[in-house]
């Protein structure tokens, strides 16, 4: 939560910059590939969000293949993140451990544990939304699954919910 006073603002800004600059030119690739696809299905979606699974389902082509590779593209850079995630909670879960106090191993534990509850949610549910077998998809189960892991995490993650624990 110290980012600014441990890395300086610049180093801050730069990740940020980076972050926000890799996330569009994924979306963009992803956006240009997914709309040069022919729709044969129609163009109505059973879906609240308007997903690359459900709008792969609507194509008639064998162009979807371009998406597949994509998102096996997506799958290797995705499961790099999630090695880097997991070596920095190592980390972050060796250096609470080292604190003397009892108290303070408390308070950095209630600070990284439901941040870390809510990682796991986001990951496991879009790991299985993305890679669960079709013949157990259904509409409402495809739902549920968009809402866990695109709308319960960055609501839990807000600012208002993490104030508590800041005190």
């Amino acid at each position: 939560l110290h980012y600014g006073t441990l890395l300086g603002s610049r180093a801050c800004a730069h990740m940020a910059a980076a972050a926000w600059a890799s996330a569009f030119l994924y979306s963009l690739l992803h956006t240009a590939n997914t709309f040069s696809l022919p729709l044969c299905h129609g163009n109505a979606l059973d879906q609240f969000f308007c997903e690359i699974p459900q709008i792969l389902k609507l194509s008639c082509s064998k162009s979807y293949l371009r998406e597949l590779g994509l998102l096996a593209l997506s799958a290797c850079v995705a499961s790099s993140c999630f090695v880097f995630i997991v070596f920095s909670y190592v980390q972050i879960f060796r250096a609470v451990l080292r604190i003397p106090s009892e108290q303070g191993r408390y308070k950095a534990f209630s600070t990284c544990l439901p941040h870390l509850a809510v990682v796991s949610l986001f990951l496991s549910t879009g790991v299985f939304a993305y890679l669960k077998p079709p013949s157990i998809s259904s509409p409402s189960l495809d739902l549920a699954l968009s809402v866990l892991y695109s709308v319960v995490p960055p609501v839990a993650l807000s600012p208002a919910s993490l104030a508590p624990m800041r005190e």
